[in-house]
């Protein structure tokens, strides 16, 4: 199917079923249950797992299969958004305009770092992209005030020219990001007794590219070239004494790793077009390496999976306050009710990166492939105890006397 093995084409489909009924799978509680602060299945946060997810997801070709750590990604993110909404402002707010521009903006901006970084290895390559990211952030938020429009960040005016389109929406407004005539805010509720689900027209748009760039993953990881990759991971040295030059290889793994992250910048401002310097802060970096590594690195699904636990995370546990647990602690008697409260709430709230904290611990502890190693096990747990099963039966069938 689709060029793809079995398996892969399996993996394909589950991603496809995933984003064509998150909606009803992020909403599992009704809207007016205690728990209903559990689902993530509003348009912004759906967004946010596919934007996220392509990000980590061009991130693991260049770590998952070469081992090159990357600190910097988050400058071709960053990229990506400014060229994004420079295109809504000057051409017109046809999403295809700022997603071309951010992924060629963000892979020349990706093959001059690269040619430069990939001149170092390990934990030197590491910094010097991590060097890049961070004055790319000076650069956009103080000399090129002008490009960037500094910490206010770059956004839509009156005065824009959007020579195909004009300026402004026929009310006079600022119009918004649209595919075709179809805007990205746009936004169907269906009800269904006390539960109600959002199909919102820019996640499916994101899911569409979503579906493209994990195909596009698959592919890039069982094809030569990602052999090839693999090879450098495994030992470069070797690969020098064969007479193989592996710099071209990561090169290219870099540029195509920065324009996966500058088309989730394109994303980002086609859902909301705005721009800032912090998109391409260290800790944005950070946050990419921790999708991957806790999904699974070197795995297909395994980033898509950690940036969407992290994002849950961020956006939903926390949303858990004081006036939250002492709801769920409410059948307590006060005295206990209050400590449980005390207990539980470094964890929760404005502490939910202490929680990630802890949990990214045990993962990389327990877990070194991440989320998917988990589900791995799992599998092999319940599979070992079929065959127990289907063995004990055999045994008992031939200890049985024939009649």
């Amino acid at each position: 199917m689709l060029g793809l093995n079995r398996k892969d084409g399996v993996l394909f489909l589950i991603v496809v079923v995933m984003v064509i009924f998150a909606p009803f799978i992020l909403n599992p509680f009704p809207s007016d249950s205690s728990l209903a602060q559990f689902n993530a299945g509003y348009p912004d946060l759906m967004q946010r797992f596919l934007i996220f997810g392509i990000f980590a997801v061009g991130f693991n070709i260049l770590f998952g299969l070469t081992g090159y750590l990357s600190f910097g990604h988050a400058a071709f993110l960053g990229a990506g958004s400014y060229a994004g909404v420079w295109m809504f402002k000057l051409l017109g707010m046809n999403v295809l305009y700022a997603i071309t521009a951010s992924v060629l903006v963000a892979g020349l901006f990706a093959l001059f770092i690269g040619f430069i970084s990939l001149r170092r290895s390990g934990i030197y390559f590491s910094i010097l992209t991590l060097a890049f990211a961070q004055m790319s952030y000076a650069l956009a938020y103080s000399v090129l005030t002008p490009i960037t429009n500094g910490e206010t960040g770059l956004q839509l005016s009156q005065n824009d020219p959007r020579i195909l389109e004009g300026a402004s929406a026929a009310d006079g407004s600022l119009p918004v990001p649209s595919l075709f005539g179809l805007e990205t805010r746009a936004t169907h509720t269906l009800d269904l007794g006390a539960w109600s689900f959002d199909f919102n027209a820019g996640y499916y748009i994101c899911g569409v590219i979503m579906i493209l760039a994990f195909y596009l993953s698959i592919r890039i990881f069982r094809s030569p070239f990602g052999m090839m990759l693999r090879a450098v991971k495994s030992n470069q040295q070797r690969m020098n004494y064969t007479g193989l030059n592996p710099r071209p290889y990561t090169l290219a793994a870099f540029v195509i790793s920065g324009m996966f992250a500058g088309l989730a910048g394109g994303l980002m401002v086609s859902m909301d077009p705005l721009a800032g310097a912090e998109r391409m802060l260290w800790t944005r970096s950070g946050e990419v390496v921790l999708m991957t590594i806790l999904g699974g690195a070197g795995t297909l699904i395994g980033p898509v999976l950690g940036a969407g636990f992290i994002k849950y995370f961020e956006n939903i546990f926390s949303r858990i306050n004081d006036q939250v647990l002492h709801q769920w602690f409410a059948f307590l008697p006060d005295g206990f009710e209050n400590a449980m409260v005390f207990l539980v709430h470094p964890f929760v709230g404005k502490g939910w990166h202490l929680t990630l904290g802890i949990l990214f611990m045990l993962v990389v502890i327990f877990l070194p492939g991440g989320l998917v190693e988990g589900g791995q096990r799992i599998g092999r747990l319940f599979r070992r105890k079929k065959k127990t099963d289907q063995a004990a039966g055999t045994a008992q069938g031939q200890n049985t006397p024939a009649e």
